[in-house]
């Protein structure tokens, strides 16, 4: 399950968000302003949700296609994070970067960049080889994410003025929306009765059909008002900082934190980090300007956002492995697992949209959480075996359930908490955070997973009396997680025991995931409770933020938020 999207659209320099007196846009070129309509804004609709369809499509079939893949290339439990988080470090590192530079290039060129950029990696994924080959097109999918996706509501807001603005990202949302819950299906089908490499190459046609009609039809918009040079300092040193604490992250699951080569990539990461901070601190014009951090209420929103949707990209990355490999789910049986999660957020977006005007933000973003870690504590539950709807079904619908409270009342409060210039860089900033935390929280609890499954099948093979070139060869290949198969030799029954054992143990690890789940998520409702305003001193109205009811209010991008839920990719 990934989680894909996001606020990309409302990201840039700040400025996108100034509007003149007509409820146009200063300084965007193209139609803004001009309450476009008919047959060329159907065209933009057609071409933002296609492009952004790519993205969101690709994270969730790719995390149904993981254990079939694993299997398939003979990759480690480490080599199948790396799948993701390939991407996500890119996405992440990149994508506000990738904003200002459509607003200074142009949002036609620079979408369209990430859209060529997205296919041909999506090629180079499908005919690879080797799980080296795939992982290092996954990185290149994720420079070409971080272009693609703040394009597809950039050039929409620029193109669409007032109202029609508000009914256009609504329309956007709803669309793309249908596009992510359909991917774990798409994924799991083409997975079942093609290849897993069928999930990359049907980006190939998207792709085509998105450029021409983008040429054709879409008119190029730019921001005449940027000022100041791209931070690529900034965006270099966020790279080799995430980079370097996942990378030591990783290895240090696979070979200990005593390692050189972990205790190098861990610090020369935090040394690039703290390096980062020094760089916005003093550059004029950054990709995460500091001082919005001096609102309480922003830090807190932020924070919240780094801990729950840490907990969900990190947590729930395990969840196809353990339906797949454990439970014994087919590939489309594991992708249809996870829809009512997105049916759930869908229908009660815009009933929890409004709920800030009625009761303030804080008491949403404390019961939500609460929810989502009632969620989290159902999932401890299941065993190995038993019937979809008495086991996993009601974590899925309890978990959906409080994200559906966190959503909306979390990107009002995120934009509402600094003034209207900084609504956009703030957004931008928010859904850098839910992606980066996605990035740090697989590779944490990737450490504490394989440590778990470790012991734990140490424990049910020492049962086994296993003859010592078994043992040896079964330790080979426990890397692989709950993939480990049986060694070669064995008669039936020790073979199905050792087949219960790595079942059982990596239950064990996907508990101990869960159990963090629920920390993070408690953590995250007592951040909301001290940090987030109050109904009576709501941090939106101080801010002078547009109203949440109103179609043009950011909120109703929010269907994008959800699908970063919906695949496990935060």
């Amino acid at each position: 399950m990934a989680i894909a999207g996001g606020r990309a659209g409302q990201q840039g320099d700040g400025k996108r968000n100034r509007r003149d007196g007509q409820g146009g846009r200063v300084g965007q070129g193209g139609r803004a302003g001009t309450g476009a309509s008919g047959q060329g804004g159907l065209w933009v609709l057609v071409a933002t949700i296609l492009g952004s369809s790519l993205s969101f499509i690709d994270g969730t079939v790719v995390n149904v296609a993981l254990p079939t893949l694993q299997r398939d290339l003979g990759a480690t439990g480490a080599d199948a994070q790396w799948v993701i988080e390939a991407y996500s470090l890119f996405l992440a590192a990149l994508i506000l970067v990738g904003g200002s530079l459509g607003d200074r290039l142009g949002r036609r060129l620079v979408y369209a960049i990430g859209i060529a950029i997205f296919a041909a990696s999506s090629v180079l994924c499908g005919l690879a080889p080797n799980i080296a080959l795939l992982i290092a097109g996954r990185a290149v999918q994720g420079v070409g994410g971080a272009l693609l996706v703040p394009g597809s509501l950039a050039i929409i807001s620029a193109y669409f003025a007032g109202s029609e603005r508000g009914k256009a990202i609504g329309t956007w949302s709803g669309f793309t929306t249908v596009t992510s819950a359909l991917g774990p299906l798409l994924g799991g089908w083409l997975v079942q009765n093609a290849s897993w490499r069928w999930v990359f190459f049907i980006n190939i046609p998207l792709a085509a059909l998105t450029l021409v009609i983008l040429f054709w039809r879409v008119p190029e918009s730019r921001d005449a008002q940027a000022q100041g040079h791209i931070d690529y300092l900034g965006a270099a040193l966020a790279t080799l900082g995430l980079g370097g604490v996942v990378y030591g992250l990783i290895a240090a699951g696979v070979a200990g934190f005593g390692q050189p080569v972990v205790l190098v990539t861990l610090g020369g990461g935090i040394i690039a980090l703290a390096l980062f901070l020094l760089a916005e601190a003093r550059e004029r014009v950054p990709m995460m300007p500091l001082d919005l951090f001096r609102s309480r209420t922003f830090s807190g929103a932020n924070l919240l956002t780094l801990l729950l949707y840490g907990a969900l990209g990190g947590a729930l990355y395990f969840l196809p492995f353990n339906l797949q490999q454990v439970q014994g789910y087919s590939p489309l049986q594991a992708g249809a697992a996870l829809l009512p999660f997105t049916i759930v957020v869908f229908a009660l977006s815009r009933w929890t949209g409004g709920l800030v005007q009625r009761v303030g933000a804080r008491i949403p973003l404390v019961v939500g959480p609460l929810l989502v870690a009632a969620g989290f504590a159902l999932y401890i539950l299941p065993g190995v075996g038993g019937s979809y709807w008495t086991t996993f079904f009601p974590a899925v619908l309890v978990m959906s359930a409080g994200m559906a409270l966190v959503i909306a009342p979390l990107t009002t409060t995120v934009m509402g908490a600094v003034a209207q210039e900084h609504s956009g860089v703030a957004s931008g900033i928010n859904n850098a955070v839910s992606r980066a935390s996605g990035l740090l929280f697989i590779a944490v609890l990737g450490i504490v997973v394989a440590a778990t499954f470790n012991n734990a099948l140490d424990g049910h093979v020492a049962s086994l009396h296993l003859a010592p070139a078994a043992r040896h060869v079964l330790d080979a290949q426990r890397v692989r997680l709950a993939g480990t198969p049986p060694p070669p030799g064995l008669d039936a029954a020790t073979r199905d025991a050792v087949k219960r054992s790595v079942a059982a143990s990596y239950v064990s690890g996907f508990r101990v995931a869960m159990a963090v789940g629920v920390a993070l998520a408690l953590i995250s409702a007592l951040t909301a409770l001290f940090t987030i305003e109050g109904k009576g001193k709501d941090a939106t109205a101080d801010a002078g933020a547009t109203d949440p009811a109103d179609p043009a209010h950011p909120v109703h991008a929010h269907g994008s938020a959800s699908r970063r839920l919906t695949t496990g990719q935060a």
